[in-house]
């Protein structure tokens, strides 16, 4: 069996003021902060472009602002799959907000009421790695913390549930490769 060279580059975009301020950023297009854009600019030069074969970015403007400042913008394809987790009625509040009403909730346990469930953000990031995996060389995907946590698991054959044990800061950059046919986690939230 030929072994697997291309790798899966996760790019979290940068600070936002819900990013800061802790709170469920799911749907809502909330801008970079000043904060934010200049650790899109620190990512610059950080990635070889010359073994990039595709840059993804969720349709989000945090994301996409983050590929532009990173140096990736001009071969940046939207891919909508790489949107952030819907979070329905907790979009927008605090994980302790939403524990003053639900004690103890836990976001890949519990869900969200009216947005997506785990098994669809899991549906999402596995069609997400299907078309890295058809990309002959390494991808770039600009997107969000949630996602990427679920997608880091999928793409090592965990249950996304795992996700949650996956820390992820803003502008922090991930490698997701192979060791030879075994897919693997190269590198995780490098800031």
């Amino acid at each position: 069996m030929t072994e697997p060279r291309h790798r899966c580059l996760l790019l979290r975009h940068g600070e936002t003021a819900w990013s800061r301020s802790r709170r469920h950023t799911g749907r809502t297009d909330v801008p970079l902060t000043d904060a934010g854009r200049d650790q899109a600019l620190a990512v610059k030069g950080r990635i070889d472009v010359s073994s990039v074969a595709a840059v993804l970015t969720s349709p989000l403007v945090r994301a996409r602002d983050t590929a532009e400042l990173a140096g990736l913008g001009a071969a940046a394809e939207v891919e909508p799959d790489l949107a952030e987790w819907d979070y329905g009625a907790y979009e927008g509040r605090t994980t302790a907000e939403i524990r003053t009403e639900r004690p103890g909730w836990e976001l890949f346990a519990d869900g969200v009421p009216g947005g997506e469930t785990l098994a669809q953000v899991a549906a999402r990031a596995e069609r997400v790695i299907v078309r890295v995996r058809q990309v002959d060389g390494d991808v770039v995907c600009v997107g969000h913390a949630h996602l990427f946590r679920v997608l880091a698991a999928c793409w090592v054959g965990l249950d996304p549930v795992w996700g949650k044990s996956l820390a992820l800061d803003p502008a922090s950059l991930s490698v997701l490769g192979w060791e030879r046919e075994h897919p693997v986690v190269e590198a995780w939230n490098l800031t």
